[in-house]
């Protein structure tokens, strides 16, 4: 009986001895963080958020075990100055970028030593970004320019899912600064580099910028090969034949289920508790895509253009089922992952640490926030204070009260000329900073910046 006893006493102690040493490298270093960002993703489209017509149970779990967020917002109305704010932690008009980049040979977000890839891998962190960069193609911005150690997907801002090319003889498909050739659905790929730098860097910090291309156009469904119509365009509704919506949906539960592979990784390697899990979008979605409940889409500061998807786990700091009406946007995400993780945070950062709030350790922030785009000869500009909204569409000035409008289908312009005159003021204030910096030495300044952005000048295909 005494042996037994014994026998069960070691047992328990090498049990709790080995459970101990599991969980001291996650004490002794600061947390991995991973970046999950999609493309072109309608706010309604997860299930979390209202779709009845798509399953992503990976993505709604990261708000069942952390916080969802319901008035988070990209910080742009397209693919690049929403990533170059992601990069950057302040507005994208600062570095000129309001418009969508092209591919390789493009002039973009030129690196600096504050860049946020940078600023970690400073802080010893293996940095990767595998997807979509869509943020210029030439040497000195690059993802690796910018700090990411590895990269591996496409440059410019679409790629057909399967013949990796941005239309004939438009090959874009690199590994670091290298072209390469591989077989394979896009998302698919991405999700086992992802899987794959995880595996390599298990005993160091990491941060992986997840890049999907998915949901993207052109709306090509995983397991059904093909070559992308009229070399890779944008099919609108009006065509004949075009996409479907049970198509995007396909495309969204494959991202659904990388994110599930993904998470699976980190339970397997044991890093999973110390592990910022973070999903969004950069900006609103397309025509196949549900928006609701706002009005409009992707290219517009209307809340459908804007309001995305934000929901992060960081088991042990953020309780489970937290639901935020926090404001947040896309640059915040910089913020707050430079101070989770311990690393030098520039002085000159616009967004705020949302994860303070999330961990419930600092109560929730009125803001004032801004945006501004040009896409298409259409100026819009729109500030958000409080649930207070000022759009200039054009020459329209309109008021909306959130609180009570979400669908903007209310204009209380006639109302609240109170309202609106604070809220031109500010955003006047804000453009004229805004554009002072973007022309600044050092910003890169120049021809295309300004209202327009790079973007509009900056040579190859600016296809959002």
């Amino acid at each position: 009986m005494r042996s037994v006893v014994f026998t069960l006493a070691v047992f328990i102690c090498a049990t709790a001895s080995a459970s101990l040493q599991q969980r001291q490298p996650d004490a002794a270093r600061p947390p991995n963080v991973v970046i999950v960002m999609s493309d072109d993703l309608g706010y309604g489209d997860l299930s979390s958020y209202g779709a009845r017509d798509a399953r992503t149970p990976n993505i709604d779990g990261l708000g069942r075990d952390g916080a969802r967020m319901t008035d988070f917002y990209a910080n742009g109305v397209l693919c690049s100055p929403t990533r170059a704010a992601l990069i950057t932690g302040r507005y994208q008009q600062r570095y000129g970028i309001e418009n969508a980049l092209g591919g390789e040979g493009t002039r973009g977000l030129v690196a600096t030593n504050q860049s946020l890839p940078r600023l970690l891998k400073d802080n010893g962190y293996a940095t990767a970004l595998i997807g979509k960069w869509h943020l210029g193609g030439v040497a000195d911005s690059r993802p690796g320019a910018h700090g990411f150690e590895y990269f591996f997907g496409f440059l410019g801002g679409y790629i057909d899912h399967y013949e990796h090319n941005r239309g004939r003889n438009q090959p874009d498909l690199w590994e670091n600064d290298t072209a390469v050739q591989q077989n394979g659905y896009m998302t698919d790929l991405i999700t086992s580099r992802t899987i794959t730098f995880i595996e390599q860097n298990a005993n160091r910090p990491f941060f992986i910028d997840v890049a999907y291309n998915a949901p993207h156009w052109p709306y090509q469904p995983p397991d059904k090969p093909s070559v992308a119509p009229g070399n890779a365009r944008h099919l609108q509704p009006q065509d004949d034949p075009t996409s479907t919506r049970g198509e995007y949906v396909e495309m969204v539960e494959r991202v659904d289920r990388g994110v599930g592979d993904i998470l699976r990784t980190l339970d397997r390697l044991g890093l999973s508790t110390n592990t910022i899990v973070i999903f969004t979008n950069d900006n609103g979605g397309e025509w196949l895509s549900r928006n609701a409940p706002f009005f409009h889409r992707k290219w517009t500061v209307w809340e459908g253009g804007i309001r995305v998807p934000a929901l992060v786990r960081w088991p042990g700091r953020i309780p489970a089922g937290v639901v935020s009406r926090q404001v947040g946007m896309t640059m915040d995400l910089t913020k707050s992952i430079l101070v989770a993780t311990g690393s030098r945070i520039p002085v000159d950062l616009e967004g705020i640490d949302l994860f303070a709030i999330l961990e419930g350790r600092t109560s929730e922030a009125e803001r004032t926030v801004f945006w501004r785009t040009a896409v298409g000869n259409r100026p819009q500009r729109a500030v958000r204070s409080g649930h207070w909204k000022l759009i200039v569409d054009g020459t329209h000035v309109m008021v909306f009260d959130l609180g009570s409008d979400l669908g903007e289908r209310n204009d209380l312009a006639n109302q609240r000329q109170d309202v609106a005159r604070r809220l031109r003021v500010s955003l006047a204030e804000w453009e004229r900073t805004v554009d002072a910096d973007s022309l600044s030495p050092g910003r890169g300044g120049g021809p295309g910046r300004g209202l327009r952005g790079l973007g509009a000048r900056g040579g190859g295909d600016t296809v959002p």
